[in-house]
């Protein structure tokens, strides 16, 4: 079947004209992610790139030849702009949207650094990670899973916020809340312990995140005072969600092994499945940190602190009250079954006597007075920062799309592995 039309000057089979409704349809379907991929889209499209009437909405002249499209034409997009990143396009954000500043922390896959924004005049803390390294220990599933959590946080407090997420061709960009108070594990290391009011209200404000978390039936599963970070006032920031497990149910249970020592549930290392209170059982550690020092069941060995978690009694000093006390017991209980929380879940640490001096609604409106000002003058001052990061220098690569890359089998595998990874805001939000 064709259809002939003056207009067409020559011949629309039935299958070209499908394919041009099919672009169509497309566009309608993510209208909201902009003009500017659509049009990308049909330029990717030589037959309708000739058809007069595109031609006349993208204002460009019949061409003579099929790679001039105008009589001044732009560079040819890179490869990575040619990759089809499916809905994980994000006309929003690029890296050259920002100016990166200083390294403020690495991980695995790459580096968090400390980045302006050109148009907003805005700071953000922009976690950038490899795709190939993320691939090569196949943990794009624990990426993938950090991106949807973090879309889940925005109504809460104490937990880290996403602005944008977007990629390149070799690249995953998180665009998250810059907390520049520093990570609890420094000033935990500066200090030794914190006093008990000063770790209760810590405390709190922790168990406040995960109780949200787990009502959205995430658990965190990676609680340690390296992930607790510390805002300019002095509240707690929960950050990193690349081990939460979703949709865990009230009761449901996972199985995966995942951690770190110091902080492992018993049922973890018995790899028996496990649910909610093992974020419980991690809460008790970093509490028990906080207020000795170490974490319980501390041993440089690590065989030995798996067989400490498994097969010793928790032993208290006397130098904490007894409320404390009983919270590290119900806490740190090794059968999963009988910690505190295996019941009703946030409700009864929520309840305990620990915290009874805790006005909760208080707490999460962010009334109570933190007991540590971190004192930071500004986005630029990072006294909080291990040096280490700040005075290494920023990959000049990290705030552009690289220039070439060849669309190789492992590069179409990592577009392919991330579709749906990037996020902008709905569109009213910048209304």
């Amino acid at each position: 079947m064709t259809v002939k039309t003056e207009a067409a000057r020559g011949t629309l089979t039935y299958s070209r004209m499908r394919g041009m409704v099919a672009i169509l349809i497309a566009f309608m379907k993510q209208r909201r992610m902009g003009l500017n991929d659509f049009i990308q889209k049909i330029a990717n499209n030589s037959y309708a790139c000739k058809h007069p009437e595109v031609q006349s909405i993208l204002k460009i002249s019949q061409p003579q030849e099929p790679e001039l499209m105008n009589a001044n034409p732009s560079p040819p997009p890179s490869p990575s702009q040619q990759i089809n990143l499916g809905p994980s396009s994000n006309p929003h954000a690029k890296p050259s949207d920002f100016h990166f500043l200083k390294v403020i922390g690495k991980g695995s896959f790459g580096k968090v650094l400390l980045a302006r924004h050109k148009a907003e005049e805005v700071f953000y803390a922009v976690k950038v990670l490899q795709k190939k390294a993320i691939l090569k220990k196949k943990e794009e599933k624990h990426i993938m899973s950090e991106r949807n959590v973090l879309l889940k946080n925005v109504k809460h407090p104490f937990l880290v916020g996403l602005h944008f997420s977007f990629q390149t061709a070799d690249k995953l960009y998180f665009v998250l809340d810059y907390i520049n108070g520093g990570e609890l594990f420094y000033h935990l290391q500066r200090e030794r312990c914190f006093l008990e009011p000063r770790a209760r209200f810590y405390a709190a404000e922790i168990a406040s995140a995960l109780g949200y978390l787990h009502s959205l039936n995430i658990v965190y599963r990676d609680l340690k005072p390296e992930n607790i970070l510390l805002d300019s006032q002095g509240h707690i920031v929960l950050t990193d969600f690349g081990l939460c497990k979703e949709n865990i149910e009230h009761n449901g249970t996972t199985s995966t092994f995942c951690g770190t020592p110091e902080y492992l549930a018993p049922e973890v290392l018995h790899k028996q499945p496990y649910d909610r209170t093992v974020d419980w059982w991690c809460l008790g550690a970093v509490l028990y940190e906080m207020l000795y020092g170490l974490p319980p069941f501390y041993s440089r060995n690590t065989a030995e602190m798996y067989d400490n978690i498994l097969n010793k009694p928790l032993q208290l000093k006397p130098n904490i009250t007894n409320s404390a006390r009983h919270l590290l017991e119900g806490l740190l209980q090794k059968d999963r079954t009988k910690r505190l929380g295996a019941k009703e879940d946030f409700m009864e640490i929520k309840n305990h006597v620990f915290f009874s001096l805790i006005n909760w609604d208080d707490l999460i409106n962010k009334k109570i007075t933190p007991p540590f000002n971190p004192n930071v003058s500004g986005p630029s001052d990072l006294r909080h920062f291990d040096p280490e990061f700040t005075e290494e220098p920023v990959p000049s690569s990290i705030g552009r799309s690289p220039d070439s890359i060849l669309l190789t089998a492992s590069v179409k595998e990592a577009a392919e592995a991330f579709l749906g990874f990037s996020y902008a805001p709905p569109m009213d939000s910048f209304l």
